[in-house]
């Protein structure tokens, strides 16, 4: 979460926005379901854009996340960033 916040401050150092917020959510997903959220307010489209892509980008390249799989035996295994 900190990593988040961190990465929401630095977007609004970069662009004009007014507010944004990620959800990210844990726990057990299926394939398909959502699992982040991203929403950004800006006065100019443009900049909500920009920053909006900048946080999903950092979430997708840089976040400390962990992520486990349960394989098709039942196994759990941890997912090795790529």
């Amino acid at each position: 979460e900190a990593s988040i916040l961190r990465t929401i401050e630095s977007a609004s150092r970069r662009w004009p926005i007014q507010h944004a917020q990620v959800v990210h959510r844990v726990g057990e997903l299926l394939p398909g379901d959502p699992i982040v959220w991203v929403g950004v307010s800006s006065s100019h489209r443009s900049a909500a854009f920009s920053a909006c892509e900048f946080i999903m980008d950092y979430l997708k390249v840089s976040a400390p996340l962990w992520k486990r799989e349960r394989d098709q035996a039942g196994q759990w295994h941890w997912v090795e960033a790529s």
